[in-house]
């Protein structure tokens, strides 16, 4: 089957293009790119880009899909189809399932499930530590080989520095990038938002820039004893940003993502006690949202991701101590790039591809992915940077419905989703 993606503007930063071409694909791999005056074979199927940007498959590094153990919540198919209606062709799980994917037998199972959906691709996080304890190393080799691409503890990160230095070692044999959700939980534990004015002013404990700074400058010098690669998990603190920044100019392995929520909202939010606003890392207060748009602007900051982390309606109707943490975020994580950092000029097109696909394939080491040149994997995501939307909860493919962008309007989304070849999704 030929697929030719026609007079859209196609924007490929690792194919260094930057213009109008249309894109031939067939049989699941892109074939080339031919000029918009070429005749297009007779037998391909044309979709008619007018007007839109064609760009390499987004690539979502950090969510959570729930599957196995909390299908309540979500399950891989309902997850995958809230990604591809959000531009998202692949998405990375976290361990964080129940039981935790902490052997090659889950990991094998999440991959299968996929396949059966036939939505986005799926490359799942095994867990450092078996049952994400840390206390004793998971298989990394075994979950590699079952199709693991990181190993992360997600939410439990590991305490201790020496076992942290020998998952860093045994990482680096398997090419591993060791992602870590950077708290220090002698310092954070019980905290409910971030610590500060306006913690103080509602009466709800804090977690403190602190607790993140100081177990990211923990995994940076490891990782620079050990020489392994370090990820950082949704960065959202100024100083866990400087460290990124002074480790990357001495070059060391280390690498970052944010999520939108982190560069778009501040603890202000909070306000109203709307547990759509608790999340893990915490919004931060306006000096942090600056240094990560400062980050997003100077390319510390490598990579977007959602943190997608459904959860059931009754668990968030708890008071806000109780709540759990997390929010929902495939659907609205383009909306909110396009409206917070292109039309404000914090980014350009290119860097936001760069941002959403380009660097994504590379730090978790996804070969054919994150560009359309020929050979490539044809996993397209195509973008209307003007169509004016707005999001509902109730709309949602998710399971869940726990965004706190819920009937926000947004100007520029994901208008299709192809993954190898295949259209997906439609707007």
């Amino acid at each position: 089957m030929k697929l030719l993606i026609a007079n859209g503007h196609l924007i490929d930063p690792f194919g260094q293009e930057n213009t109008g071409m249309n894109v031939l694909i067939e049989d699941g791999k892109v074939v080339g790119w031919l000029r918009q005056n070429e005749a297009a074979p007779e037998d391909a199927e044309i979709f008619d880009a007018s007007g839109l940007l064609v760009a390499p498959g987004f690539i979502d590094l950090h969510v959570h899909l729930r599957e196995p153990g909390q299908e309540h919540k979500e399950t891989i198919s309902s997850g995958c189809a809230a990604a591809v209606a959000g531009g998202w062709t692949s998405v990375c799980p976290m361990p964080n399932t129940s039981p935790i994917n902490d052997n090659a037998a889950i990991t094998r199972y999440m991959i299968e499930q996929a396949e059966r959906a036939g939505l986005a691709n799926v490359f799942p996080v095994g867990a450092i530590t078996k049952e994400s304890s840390g206390f004793e190393l998971a298989e990394m080799g075994e979950m590699k080989a079952a199709g693991a691409v990181a190993v992360s503890d997600d939410g439990r990160p590991v305490p201790n520095a020496g076992m942290m230095r020998r998952a860093m070692e045994y990482a680096k044999d398997f090419d591993l990038p060791v992602v870590d959700h950077c708290e220090d939980k002698s310092l954070s534990s019980g905290g409910v938002m971030n610590e500060g004015k306006i913690s103080l002013l509602l009466g709800l404990k804090g977690m403190p820039a602190l607790a993140e700074d100081l177990d990211a400058v923990r995994d940076i010098i490891l990782a620079k004893e050990t020489g392994a690669h370090i990820h950082i998990a949704h960065i959202s603190t100024k100083g866990a940003i400087e460290a990124v920044r002074r480790a990357k100019n001495e070059g060391i392995n280390v690498t970052c993502e944010v999520t939108p929520h982190h560069f778009t909202l501040t603890d202000r939010e909070v306000e109203g006690y709307d547990t759509n606003t608790k999340m893990s890392p915490p919004l931060r207060s306006e000096e942090h949202l600056e240094a990560i748009l400062e980050g997003l602007k100077d390319g510390t900051i490598d990579a977007i991701a959602t943190d997608h982390a459904p959860h059931h309606a009754d668990e968030k109707a708890l008071e806000y101590d109780r709540a759990p943490f997390g929010i929902t975020g495939l659907e609205t994580a383009v909306g909110l790039a396009f409206d917070e950092l292109v039309h404000k000029g914090i980014v350009d097109l290119v860097r936001l591809v760069e941002l959403c696909s380009v660097n994504p394939a590379r730090i978790f080491r996804l070969k054919n992915r994150g560009t359309l040149v020929a050979g490539s994997i044809a996993d397209v995501t195509i973008l209307d940077p003007d169509l004016n939307w707005t999001y509902k909860n109730s709309d949602s493919k998710s399971k869940s419905k726990n965004s706190p962008f819920d009937n926000r309007s947004f100007r520029g989304a994901a208008v299709a989703t192809i993954v190898g070849g295949k259209i997906v999704y439609r707007r």
